[in-house]
């Protein structure tokens, strides 16, 4: 019987190594684990291999993710963090996917951010088409709960400069209204459930902003919920407590019946 796919999209300024844990994990307890890097990345999307001048836009990434998820015979479950947490959620309105999770997912539908918040996603300077961190910077935006040798391994193993049109695809930047795929469809009741989770502590994407997106969903009869997660940052998926932001996820799909090997016909 084939394994239920998962598919894990990473965010801004980190690459898909940053899903290695869950990738074992949930391998381990038998889903099919795939974390796919973003167009313009090469195949192993490894830290070796940089973006390509001009970086990716959103709707490339979003239909580069729609691709993977629509290319297996079973619906996959999608697993988003930061900007990837927003193509799950259009993906899942879009009815791509079987379930999907958004981690600290960046604004849908045109959100606004705290400009705390938005000042971090507008990093200043113009024309370098990819935008970096400093050791510094990734601390103070991502990994500001856990000390300074843990965000600097975290940042020697998992940072890669982030397109500057991605940002602003996102919306994050003031001006032109998002794009198309920086939508999600909040009222769709037929999709596959959605859970959305924060960190109490993140600064990139304040947990009002996804208590906000969350009341989006408000009156759609689908299933959608919400897990806050106190004393965390950006970084929670990767950091070393990402093991129980994994075991929430892992639990929430068996409560919702989505499991490793599905039913016969499911």
């Amino acid at each position: 019987m084939d394994r239920t796919p998962v598919v894990f999209i990473h965010g801004a300024w980190l690459h898909a190594l940053s899903w290695e844990c869950w990738a074992e994990r949930f391998a381990g307890r038998g889903f099919l684990a795939l974390a796919p890097g973003w167009p313009e990345r090469g195949p192993a999307a490894g830290k070796s291999t940089a973006p390509e001048p001009g970086g990716v836009g959103l709707d490339a990434l979003t239909d580069h993710y729609a691709g993977i998820a629509r290319s297996f015979d079973v619906a996959p479950v999608i697993i988003g963090h930061s900007v990837g947490g927003l193509v799950a959620q259009h993906l899942i309105g879009a009815d791509v996917g079987r379930a999907a999770v958004a981690i600290a997912p960046a604004p849908v539908n045109g959100l606004a951010l705290p400009d705390s918040a938005a000042r971090l996603w507008t990093p200043p300077g113009a024309g370098e088409p990819l935008v970096s961190l400093t050791p510094r910077q990734f601390r103070h935006a991502l990994a500001n709960t856990v000390d300074a040798s843990e965000s600097d391994r975290l940042f020697e193993r998992y940072a890669t400069p982030a397109p500057r049109r991605l940002l602003a695809d996102v919306a994050v930047t003031a001006g032109a209204p998002p794009p198309a795929s920086a939508m999600a469809d909040t009222a769709n009741a037929g999709r596959g459930p959605l859970l959305l989770i924060s960190g109490q502590e993140d600064r990139l994407v304040p947990d009002s902003v996804t208590r906000a997106v969350y009341k989006q969903y408000g009156d759609c009869a689908a299933v959608t919920d919400l897990k806050q997660f106190a004393d965390r940052g950006h970084s929670l998926v990767l950091d070393s407590g990402w093991r129980s932001v994994a075991d929430h996820v892992l639990t929430w799909l068996d409560d919702h019946g989505i499991r490793a090997r599905p039913a016969p016909g499911g």
